[in-house]
C-alpha cells in the first residue's frame, strides 16, 4: 500500500508541482469561462484577456520562484 501512495504522489507531483501555480491556472480559466463574458466585454476580447491573465499569472509565479533561497 505505500509504494502505491508512493507513485501516486509521485504521478501528482509530475503535474502539480506547484500548487500556488495550479490554483492560478484554474483561476483564470474560471474567469474566462464565468467571468469575462459576463461583464459586457465584446467577444474579440475574450481571449487577449484571458492570455494577459495567464501571462500575469506565471510572472508573479516566476517572481516568487526567483525569490526562493
Amino acid at each position: 500500500m505505500n509504494a502505491l501512495r508512493i507513485a501516486l504522489a509521485e504521478l501528482w507531483g509530475l503535474f502539480v508541482e506547484d500548487a500556488t501555480l495550479t490554483i492560478g491556472t484554474l483561476i483564470c480559466v474560471a474567469l474566462a469561462a464565468f467571468v469575462i463574458p459576463r461583464v459586457g466585454i465584446e467577444a474579440q476580447w475574450h481571449g487577449p484577456l484571458f492570455f494577459l491573465a495567464i501571462v500575469v499569472m506565471l510572472l508573479e509565479n516566476v517572481y516568487r520562484g526567483a525569490r526562493r533561497p
